[in-house]
């Protein structure tokens, strides 16, 4: 891994990870809770092939999310809603790292090759009451941060 980039977006933070491995395979310590600002309540895992974005998507009510890519590599996109300020960073298998994003500022995903992605969220989910928002993938504040331009979207983030 080589140097981190210094997040543009206010409260974005890197957290770098290590892979210990020999020669019956690998683990990964992708969260750790004295490092992050407020404490994790739910896990999510999912499964993405190359090309689809999940986002953008925002949350009032003060979810967090700390995003790891577990296997491939993908890119975090955020937007500062208010500023305008872009930040993304290619994570996975290449270049280890946790990104915690606080809540309030749109934040996806892009699959760069078929990936398991892990998001552990400061809030659960409530289905009858979701805290989801979302901002066009190709809004133009963004746009030029994803890698291609016929991305594989969810019917959702189609019409955000």
């Amino acid at each position: 891994m080589t140097g981190l980039p210094t997040p543009s977006v206010e409260g974005v933070q890197l957290l770098p990870l290590a892979y210990r491995g020999d020669e019956r395979g690998w683990l990964l310590e992708v969260r750790r809770e004295s490092l992050l600002p407020a404490p994790t309540l739910q896990t999510n895992v999912s499964f993405s092939r190359q090309g689809v974005i999940r986002g953008l998507h925002y949350h009032e009510r003060g979810q967090d999310d700390l995003f790891v890519c577990l296997t491939g590599m993908a890119r975090v996109v955020v937007l500062d809603r208010t500023t305008g300020e872009t930040f993304s960073v290619d994570i996975g298998e290449e270049n280890p790292v946790a990104v915690y994003v606080p809540g309030h500022h749109a934040h996806g995903f892009e699959a760069l090759t078929d990936v398991v992605f892990s998001y552990h969220t400061t809030r659960e989910y409530d289905p009858e009451n979701p805290d989801e928002h979302g901002v066009p993938w190709d809004d133009p504040r963004v746009r030029h941060l994803w890698s291609g331009g016929r991305p594989i979207l969810s019917q959702r983030d189609r019409r955000a």
